[in-house]
This record gives C-alpha cells, sequence and structure tokens, in this order.
C-alpha cells in the first residue's frame, strides 16, 4: 500500500491510467450476479480491459491463474457461487493478483452478511467497493439496506469507511451521492457522477467492475480506487450530456460515453475541484 492516497490527480495522471489498461489489457475475472453480469462484462470491455465470466467450481480457480484482477460480488450467493470464489481467491493469493470485493445486498439479510464474513476471514482483499448501507454493514455500523439498495443517513461515513479499511488492510470505497475512497490513514471525497446513474439498476456492479479493472493494470490499490472511481463518475457527467429521454436511453449513452472516454480526453480535465481530503 502507498503512503497515502493520490489526492493531486491531475488530468495528466488520469490518462495515464487510462493508457495503462488499454497498453496492458488485463484480464479480469467477474464472478458476480446474473442480473448485472451483461453491464459488468461490457463495461470492462469498454474500459480496455478483457472480461471472464468464469464463476463455478473448478473452471474459477483454473481462469484465475490467467487473470489481472478478480472481482467477487455478493449480488447472488448460491453454494456453487460461493465455492467458486473462495476457489478463485486462492488462487489469487499465490499468484498475488488484487482482488476487489463488492458486498452487494450485505445487511439485507443473514445470509449475505455470513457469506461476507467468510470471505473476509479467508480472502486478503486489495478494495471492497460498497455503497454506503453495504461499508456500514460490513464495518459493523448501523444501516439500512433494502435488497440491494442503501437508505437512511450515513453522515458518519468517511469514519466508517476508515474503520473498515483499518480492520481489513483493503482501499476502501463507499459509492453514494459523494463516493469516499478510504483507507486506514485518511478518506478523500470525490465530487465526481450525475444522478442518472442512480435510475439505472447495476451502476454500482459496474463501478466494482471499473475499479478490477483499473486495478488490473494499476499495481497501487490507492491510486486504481481513486482513479477508477474518479474515471466512472466522469463518464457518467459526460452520459448525461448526451440526448437521452430516460434511464433506458441514459443507459446506452453511459456505455458509449466509457467506450469513448480516451487518454487525450482525460488529460485536458481539470480535477482540482474534484478531490477533497476529509480525514
Amino acid at each position: 500500500m502507498s503512503e497515502s492516497l493520490p489526492t493531486d490527480t491531475t488530468g495528466d495522471d488520469l490518462a495515464n491510467s487510462l493508457r495503462a489498461i488499454a497498453d496492458g489489457s488485463p484480464l479480469v475475472q467477474h464472478l458476480t450476479n446474473e442480473v448485472t453480469m451483461n453491464d459488468v462484462a461490457n463495461l470492462t470491455l469498454h474500459w480496455d480491459a478483457l472480461p471472464v465470466m468464469a464463476d463455478s467450481p473448478g473452471d474459477a480457480g483454473e481462469m484465475a491463474n490467467g487473470a489481472s484482477a478478480i472481482l467477487l460480488n455478493t449480488g447472488q450467493v448460491p453454494a456453487g457461487k460461493v465455492e467458486a470464489m473462495h476457489e478463485a481467491a486462492d488462487t489469487a493469493a499465490e499468484r498475488d493478483v488484487p482482488v476487489v470485493l463488492d458486498p452487494v445486498g450485505v445487511g439485507a439479510t443473514p445470509t449475505r452478511e455470513a457469506v461476507a464474513e467468510e470471505l473476509l476471514e479467508d480472502v486478503d482483499f486489495s478494495v471492497i467497493k460498497g455503497n454506503y448501507g453495504e461499508i456500514s454493514a460490513l464495518a459493523g455500523v448501523e444501516a439500512e439496506v433494502k435488497g440491494v439498495e442503501s437508505v437512511g443517513e450515513y453522515e458518519a461515513i468517511e469514519d466508517t469507511a476508515q474503520s473498515l479499511a483499518e480492520s481489513t488492510g483493503a482501499t476502501v470505497v463507499a459509492s453514494g451521492v459523494e463516493d469516499v475512497v478510504a483507507t486506514a490513514d485518511g478518506a478523500v471525497r470525490l465530487s465526481v457522477g450525475h444522478e442518472m446513474l442512480g435510475e439505472v439498476v447495476g451502476t454500482g456492479c459496474m463501478l466494482g467492475a471499473t475499479v478490477a479493472s483499473f486495478h488490473g493494470a494499476l499495481e497501487d490499490a490507492e491510486t486504481a480506487a481513486v482513479h477508477g472511481t474518479l474515471a466512472f463518475g466522469i463518464a457518467g457527467e459526460l452520459a448525461a450530456e448526451m440526448p437521452h429521454e430516460g434511464p433506458a436511453s441514459y443507459r446506452t449513452n453511459f456505455h458509449d460515453a466509457v467506450a469513448g472516454f480516451s487518454a487525450d480526453e482525460a488529460a485536458g480535465m481539470d480535477l482540482a475541484d474534484r478531490i477533497e481530503r476529509v480525514a
């Protein structure tokens, strides 16, 4: 882990990260839910990474031998998929491959909480990305999660994210109206994104895929988390500038915005007001 979060990220820095993905074409293995699988795969490809959805016992551990990053998403937790998650994570540990956790719906049911607890016990996650409610539930703080949605107020989310980072050793991304990225040593708030992202099912899963795609090309977890979250939010803003009639056309715009978000475009952006150190 680096000494500090990249609070002084410039457009050139973000451009270099985008170029690293394009040059490296990292293979990102997703063990995710069927609801958002297609969007997750496509968005990974739009970031210039390579998606693979190997999520069955046996195949998952074998595929992880060639992966540059692995994303574990708890949107659905049948026994076979959970077994496959542990297999893939074991292979990742042997190869020193980063593993990202997206604890979808944790806090909504005891079953999901148990699955998440087992994963946290057995896996050394590089990044944990969830909404405010999911991150709070993982940290043992009172949270309200309905289905897979975070509801309620989370005024201390920066402290909560830092607490989870300290207890797990992972970089934590808490997504919400404003996104928070935290380590045990500090936290930053990112002012990016658009309200239309909340009108499309699966954007949280796609953010997890984005962070994993960046981490497949970038060794540093903190840089991958901050740059991936920044790029995702900016793409959400660019999508809103395109003509759209509602959530369905905005969803298409978002995929197009990611696919068209070039390093040259990022290099010209002023990100000074987008990142604020809050802890």
